[in-house]
């Protein structure tokens, strides 16, 4: 994978096709391949005309480990994000560029639209709705999965099933623990209301983890709410309703 320099932190991405740039933003516990290309995610956009541009956040995938929690907040990420698009010239290019991101990489979209406006034209937000908001708990209990010596010795289900991710992704697991600590960064209605790009909200219907994506949706003033049937948190990812959801989405908001 490509590597740039994000606030001194070495970071990995790729680029996929030549269309229309988008910027896909994987979730916790992922990385780019995992959540866009074994999904299917990225050959979809290719075929719509769009040039997917992946990348590892902090602590994930190909990019730099890091244990300090403080370097986790998803506002920090939200500006790795950015750095990226001006990495790749994406905006003095094309001009505002789409971009996705699925759980806690719709978190981090959501802070990039609030704070680059100038870089955002639209953005899709996967896997989180309205827990966007008012948060969702468990975090201790990852951090004491992740951090476990033996699976056996996990003893809660939210632990045990992110653990289980974190070892299928082969990831750090003491990275993860250290942005769990801090990346599920608050955000209010009111500034969610100052967001005035389209937003798109995709969420599977039995999705405790995201809650409801109409609620979030109505926040948001250009807001669009696309419930996923049948899926929860984890099946919802690769779901052939949100990709077609999606890409019909980007066709009504076009560059």
């Amino acid at each position: 994978m490509t590597q740039f320099q994000s606030e001194n932190i070495t970071l990995a991405y790729e680029v996929y096709g030549d269309g229309t740039p988008i910027v896909l933003v994987h979730g916790f516990a992922s990385n780019g391949q995992v959540n866009w290309v074994d999904t299917g995610w990225v050959d979809v956009l290719v075929s719509a005309g769009y040039a997917p541009i992946t990348i590892d956040n902090r602590g994930h995938g190909h990019s730099e480990k890091l244990y300090d929690s403080a370097l986790y907040p998803a506002r920090k990420m939200a500006d790795d994000v950015a750095n990226l698009i001006r990495h790749l010239n994406l905006h003095e290019i094309h001009g505002r560029v789409p971009i996705m991101g699925y759980s806690m990489g719709a978190r981090i979209c959501a802070f990039v639209s609030l704070n680059y406006p100038e870089l955002v034209h639209s953005a899709v937000f996967g896997g989180l709705g309205i827990n966007m908001i008012h948060g969702l708990g468990g975090s201790e209990d990852i951090v004491a999965g992740l951090l476990a010596l033996r699976l056996e010795d996990i003893t809660t289900p939210v632990g045990r099933r992110f653990r289980l991710f974190a070892d299928h992704t082969k990831s750090d697991r003491k990275a993860l623990a250290a942005c769990m600590r801090s990346s599920r960064d608050p955000i209010s209605a009111d500034e969610l209301a100052r967001i005035d790009m389209p937003v798109l909200v995709a969420v599977g219907d039995i999705d405790e983890i995201g809650g409801s994506a109409d609620e979030l949706a109505q926040i948001i003033p250009k807001g669009e709410a696309l419930v996923l049937k049948g899926r929860d948190h984890m099946r919802a990812t690769g779901d052939k309703g949100f990709k077609l959801g999606v890409v019909d989405f980007l066709a009504r908001h076009p560059k």
